[in-house]
């Protein structure tokens, strides 16, 4: 079952690379669970990956470790930073070479189609005996779930706001929009002097899904029903910003980065982004503010963030469970949740003061509710490259937006069965 998976695995769109795996920090082929934190004196080694560059989180995990190692003198956590952009393939590589961490960091949107491949551990048993799932928001618990089973507990969270350069819509006299219509309205105001009035990650990649996906299903359509009308509007809207001068073409090639960039140098007057840049906004050298993205049809906003799991050749689950589990923990939890201005995927911590008290985390942790996870399964990475597809071949008028929902939607299908 193991070797089906496997196979069903690399049918998936992930990008492969050439180099091999230096295999360091991994773990032996399947073997029989017989680790444990408490009961035994055997030293264990569990191995972790994880892709957190952010000094503050490094230091609140590395603050997590050593703490269980304390109360655990048997067990020694080898943790390997792993950069976002190879985490997936250095997993399939360890799958196909059995050498997987114990404990691995997965972003949402990959996790059930890692879990279909069984490349990753069912833990429902445990989760169950666990009792605390229902603490958890129900779109960040979803994204860990495949075929009612669970696969993973969140780590951490983010959805999208719209920032705004109060100096310029001050000039302009324009207020923060809260609708779509509003949205038209203040762009193609604010754009003039060189600054255009809004910028939207689209490049060829999950980015321009992370951000297309809210005004989906705002417009009241969804992956599951593309061809509704509501999508063709999302793509007139898209499509109108570009024409009218409010959204520069080369969205279609910048990323979250590279756009909010332009929001920080003063070129663009609105950009949408998460909470991740609020550090990055004390450098500010204007005025800004931070308000709920403006609403469609109704309300929504998109789930991001990351898991954790347990690899299926893990020889200590129960281990590696333990340790999920103590991560939990409000007392380290919190701290990796603020040293990366994330949003708790629990909501008996998301009343904690540092999310209550801050304006700006406030209107992030309000959101939440709102927020949608891409829990589509284990297709997802080839749905998003069909509306990756569509909303470029829009916006470039190679296709109308009639046609690209078109062949989207015959896409996109297929994959939802």
């Amino acid at each position: 079952m193991y070797k089906k998976g496997l196979l069903a695995l690399f049918t998936l769109s992930f990008a492969f690379v050439t180099a091999c795996s230096s295999g360091t920090g991994s773990t032996p082929g399947p073997q029989e669970n017989t680790g444990t934190a408490n009961k035994s004196n055997e030293q264990i080694k569990i191995t972790w990956w994880d892709f957190q560059p952010n000094q503050a989180m490094i230091d609140a995990l590395n603050t997590l470790i050593a703490a269980y190692e304390k109360e655990h003198p048997n067990v020694k956590i080898e943790r390997t930073f792993v950069p976002f952009a190879d985490i997936k393939n250095k997993l399939l590589l360890g799958s196909a070479a059995g050498q997987l961490p114990d404990i691995v960091m997965i972003d949402g949107p990959d996790h059930q189609a890692f879990a279909s491949a069984g490349v990753l551990a069912d833990i429902t048993e445990e989760v169950k005996a666990w009792g605390e799932a229902d603490k958890y928001f129900e779109a960040p618990w979803d994204a860990t779930m495949y075929q009612g089973k669970n696969y993973g507990v969140p780590v951490s969270n983010n959805n999208l706001g719209l920032f705004y350069n109060a100096d310029l819509l001050k000039e302009a006299g324009v207020e923060p929009p809260k609708t779509w219509d509003e949205l038209k309205t203040a762009a193609k105001k604010l754009s003039k002097n060189g600054v255009y009035g809004l910028a939207i990650a689209a490049p060829k990649s999950e980015q321009l899904t992370f951000q297309y996906l809210p005004f989906l299903w705002q417009a009241g359509s969804d992956l599951t029903r593309i061809d509704d009308p509501g999508t063709v509007d999302t793509l007139k809207l898209y499509k109108e910003l570009v024409d009218s001068g409010s959204m520069s073409k080369e969205v279609l090639t910048q990323d979250q980065q590279a756009t909010f960039l332009q929001f920080m140098a003063g070129k663009a007057a609105m950009v949408l982004s998460g909470p991740w840049q609020l550090p990055a906004l004390k450098e500010a050298k204007f005025n800004w503010g931070l308000v709920d993205l403006p609403a469609g049809k109704e309300r929504a906003t998109i789930l991001g963030g990351d898991n954790w799991a347990i690899t299926a050749t893990s020889k200590y689950k129960d281990v590696a469970w333990d340790i999920i589990k103590f991560s939990q923990k409000p007392e380290f939890l919190k701290p990796l949740l603020v040293g990366g201005a994330r949003i708790p995927s629990r909501q008996d911590l998301i009343n904690d003061s540092y999310w209550q008290t801050d304006k700006y985390m406030k209107i992030f942790a309000d959101q939440h509710k709102y927020a949608k996870a891409r829990a589509y399964g284990p297709n997802y990475p080839k749905i998003s490259e069909a509306i990756q597809d569509m909303v470029q071949q829009t916006v470039t008028g190679v296709k109308s937006p009639e046609d690209s929902v078109k062949e989207a939607a015959e896409k996109i299908k297929p994959l939802l069965k």
